[in-house]
C-alpha cells in the first residue's frame, strides 16, 4: 500500500514562509520512498511579509495559503479540508513562518499560541497514534501541544555553527525533552511517534541538510 503523508506549510520562504530548501527535500525523499504527499497550508494572512534580499520587511500583505502554492506548483489544499483518517503520516517542514504564521513562538516564546488548525491537525495525528515529523523550527509545535515530549532542533549551546540553539532552552522550560543531535541525524520519540531533526537550524552545507530530512522521512514512514 502506498503511504499518504500530508505536508503542511507556512507560506513560501525562509524568512516568513516555509523553508523552501528544506520543503523541497521533504518532497523528494517522500517521492523517492514512493510515498505520496499531500500539501497543506493554513487560509490565513501572513505575519509580515519580508524582503528576502534585503531582510526587512515590508508593507505588502499575502496569504499563507496561496504563498504556499508556489512550492506546491499550485497543488495545495486548506488545512481545513484535512481528513486525518485517509492519511499515514504528518510532515511539517521548518522556516520562519513556522513561528509567525502557524503559531506565534517568534514573537512570544514559549508562551506562544499555535494556530487552531495546525494544533488541531498535529493532536488528531497523535491522538490516532499516526507518526509526525517536525525539522528545523517546527519541533516547537510539538514541545508546546504535546508537553513531555522529545525533540531535537540540534545543539543546546550556541556556537557560530549553531546560532539558534537557544531554541533548544525554550524547549526544555515547556517540559519536554531535548536531545541534543548533529544536522545529519534525527531523533525518534517512539512514545509520541515523533521524528525530529534540526535542518537550518545549523549552518550547514545544504546537501548535509537535505541528509537530515532524508533520514526523519524514513523515520517517519518507518513509523506509517
Amino acid at each position: 500500500m502506498v503511504k499518504k503523508v500530508a505536508v503542511i506549510l507556512a507560506g513560501c520562504g525562509v524568512y516568513d514562509g516555509s523553508e523552501v530548501h528544506e520543503a523541497s527535500a521533504v518532497l523528494v525523499h517522500l517521492s523517492r520512498a514512493g510515498a505520496q504527499e499531500e500539501l497543506y497550508a493554513p487560509n490565513i494572512e501572513q505575519m509580515h511579509v519580508v524582503d528576502h534580499v534585503t531582510g526587512q520587511p515590508t508593507a505588502e500583505k499575502r496569504n499563507v495559503l496561496v504563498e504556499s502554492g508556489r512550492i506546491a506548483r499550485g497543488n495545495v489544499k486548506d488545512l481545513s479540508l484535512l481528513r486525518v483518517s485517509e492519511l499515514d503520516a504528518l510532515i511539517v517542514p521548518g522556516g520562519f513562518g513556522v513561528a509567525k504564521n502557524l503559531c506565534s513562538w517568534a514573537v512570544n516564546g514559549k508562551d506562544c499560541t499555535v494556530n487552531q488548525a495546525v494544533e488541531d491537525t498535529i493532536r488528531a495525528f497523535h491522538a490516532a497514534k499516526k507518526p509526525i515529523g517536525f525539522c528545523c523550527i517546527s519541533p516547537v509545535l510539538a514541545a508546546k501541544i504535546l508537553p513531555g515530549c522529545e525533540v531535537t532542533v540540534g545543539q543546546d549551546a550556541e556556537c557560530d555553527e549553531w546560532p539558534f540553539a537557544q531554541t533548544a532552552q525554550g524547549i526544555k522550560s515547556m517540559g519536554c525533552k531535548h536531545v541534543n543531535k548533529d544536522v545529519h541525524e534525527v531523533h525518534v520519540d517512539a512514545k509520541n511517534k515523533l521524528v525530529t531533526t534540526s535542518a537550518f537550524m545549523c549552518k550547514a552545507p545544504i546537501h548535509k541538510v537535505f541528509d537530515g530530512v532524508g533520514e526523519m522521512v524514513k523515520e517517519v514512514l518507518k513509523l506509517a
